[in-house]
């Protein structure tokens, strides 16, 4: 159904408020502040969730290098740092005990790196920008990327008050076009408009690896007194993954009595059953983890993908109209785990670039392109080359990888093979019958007695992520056959989407047509925007895309 749409010429578009966006905004301003020669230009920025930081989460760990090149005096501002860094250590788990390594080496060390709530930064971040006379549009959606000829000419914004037939209801309100000489895409990880962006503009990704995700699956816990001290940092590899699947652990102290704990798990694992949030589970039953909860609350719950690529799986940063910024262009070392300090950087080379286009008056193609020229010639190209085969590594397993990994620390990122070959982590998942002749054994669904004090089942931890999604919209999950769910991928794969979900939106139920069949049934209200569906599908039949503004979680201390 098309509606007449309120067309909004602007100069600039910056779709997501997150640490990429809010720093490409905030270093513009501060550009123009100190060039008499050139005048503000009208900037959009818009986010999805209720208010900046909303749906902003990470580990998290803080590289310092952006902020500080950003805003130097960010101490003195008040930027919400919950603890410096005290001390690392790394533990390799096995069911029942743990063995701690020895010494870390240089690349794992966190010496002057500080624990930050995500969201909150964002958020805090979010007021800096405000003070530089840009305004933040919290509860809009990109909907569409608009391309015109080749060129991206804006974006079109969510339509909101629609039934779930999509009719329009009594509040109905129908998107804006949004026109802009540049868009600036910072939508985090699997953004539906760049997701769209490299479906349809050829060049972005011909030449980069497809890239390789994990779902990263926290809690954040209020333990007792003298458990852990602010800024302890531990990182677990090993149980309860298997040996031939990429994953591992932590626990991050932000202060003596609260801790952000988490595991994040490859989705290119074998296994149809593999589920993030069950795993989690059992990783708090480990002795070294629960004796740190024992006696503590759960306050908070999140999760979120994470591109995990590192340089290879970077796309091509720039088109004619659009730029890429933060997980949106892939800017996280493997390595270290880390991307904040380079989705701020990326924004910092992004707002260089349009500064130079608007002094000149020179939008093209050529003169945007000087952002992937700033980008090469970086600091955050160099730290993200040193990484660059590090996650390919693991393709055979834990302990291939860390073979390989010891060797690239001796040969500046390259170990044994240069370029390693990957394919879309999708085509990793295994059908149940060849799980069963690679292993011996049919894939088999996590069983954890669930107490309610230390673990808990999926929808008692989404009620802790503060979700929220009007139910009566068009569902943002977009099936493109149904046949297939209830069919195909319940033979062949058992319903994989059943168990990947960290917020159980999907579950096969009784079909009341089919005597003895199951369906597909979404409940989209639960869904915490991690992206984890729109990525593991098998059959790459599940889009995500986004729902009305405002929604969706409302993350806290994340």
């Amino acid at each position: 159904m098309e509606f007449e749409r309120e067309i909004l010429e602007t100069d600039i578009a910056v779709v997501g408020a997150g640490p990429a966006g809010l720093s490409f905004a905030y270093k513009l301003a501060k550009l123009i502040e100190a060039d008499n020669s050139t005048e503000m230009p009208e900037v959009l920025l818009m986010d999805k969730g209720a208010h900046v930081g909303a749906h902003c989460l990470s580990g998290a760990i803080m590289d310092p290098r952006g902020i500080a090149e950003l805003i130097p005096d960010f101490k003195e501002r008040g930027a919400p740092l919950e603890a410096d860094v005290s001390g690392d250590a790394m533990y390799w788990l096995r069911e029942g005990n743990s063995i701690k390594f020895p010494f870390l080496p240089k690349s794992l060390s966190n010496h002057g790196n500080f624990v930050v709530s995500l969201n909150r930064f964002s958020a805090w971040l979010g007021e800096q920008v405000e003070n530089c006379g840009i305004d933040i549009f919290a509860g809009l959606s990109g909907y569409d990327l608009l391309i015109d000829d080749g060129v991206v000419t804006g974006v079109q914004t969510v339509d909101m008050g629609l039934d779930k037939e999509g009719n329009p209801k009594s509040n109905f309100e129908p998107g804006s076009i949004v026109k802009a000489k540049v868009t600036i895409l910072c939508e985090g990880v699997r953004g539906s408009l760049t997701r769209y962006a490299f479906e349809k503009i050829p060049g972005l990704t011909d030449d980069n690896l497809p890239q390789i995700y994990l779902t990263g699956v926290k809690e954040v816990w209020e333990v007792p007194t003298g458990r852990i001290r602010a800024g302890q940092i531990i990182h677990t590899i090993g149980w309860p993954q298997p040996s031939d699947q990429y994953g591992g652990g932590w626990i991050y102290a932000m202060s003596d009595t609260m801790v952000s704990i988490g595991l994040a798990i490859g989705l290119n694992s074998p296994d149809p059953t593999n589920d993030p949030h069950m795993k989690f589970q059992r990783y708090k039953s480990h002795p070294l983890i629960k004796s740190i909860l024992e006696g503590g609350t759960m306050l908070h719950y999140g999760a979120k993908t994470v591109p995990d690529g590192g340089y290879y799986c970077m796309p091509r940063l720039y088109h004619d109209g659009l730029m890429l910024c933060g997980d949106s262009g892939g800017f996280l070392d493997p390595l270290r785990l880390k991307g904040i300090h380079l989705a701020i950087k990326s924004g910092i080379m992004a707002a260089e670039t349009v500064f130079d286009c608007l002094k000149t008056g020179d939008f093209s193609v050529e003169a945007l392109g000087k952002y992937q020229d700033r980008f090469e010639n970086s600091w955050a190209k160099e730290e993200l080359y040193r990484s660059r085969n590090f996650h390919a590594s693991f393709k055979k397993g834990l302990y291939s990888g860390l073979f390989h990994a010891a060797i690239q620390t001796f040969t500046g990122g390259k170990g044994l093979f240069e370029r390693r070959e990957n394919k879309p982590d999708h085509e990793y998942v295994l059908t149940r019958d060849n799980y069963r002749a690679s292993t011996g054994d049919l894939p088999k669904k996590i069983k954890i007695k669930l107490d309610n004090t230390y673990t808990f089942d999926k929808l008692t931890d989404v009620y802790k992520s503060g979700t929220t999604h009007e139910e009566e919209q068009p569902p943002h999950l977009v099936i493109s056959d149904y046949d297939i769910c209830n069919n195909s991928c319940t033979e062949e794969y058992g319903n994989p989407c059943t168990h990947f979900c960290p917020a159980q939106v999907y579950e096969m139920v009784e079909d009341p047509d089919r005597e003895g069949k199951l369906k597909l049934q979404l409940t989209p209200s639960n869904c915490i925007h991690c992206k984890t569906c729109d990525i593991a599908c098998p059959y790459q039949i599940i889009r995500w895309v986004t729902p009305q503004g405002g929604e969706g979680p409302n993350f806290e201390s994340l």
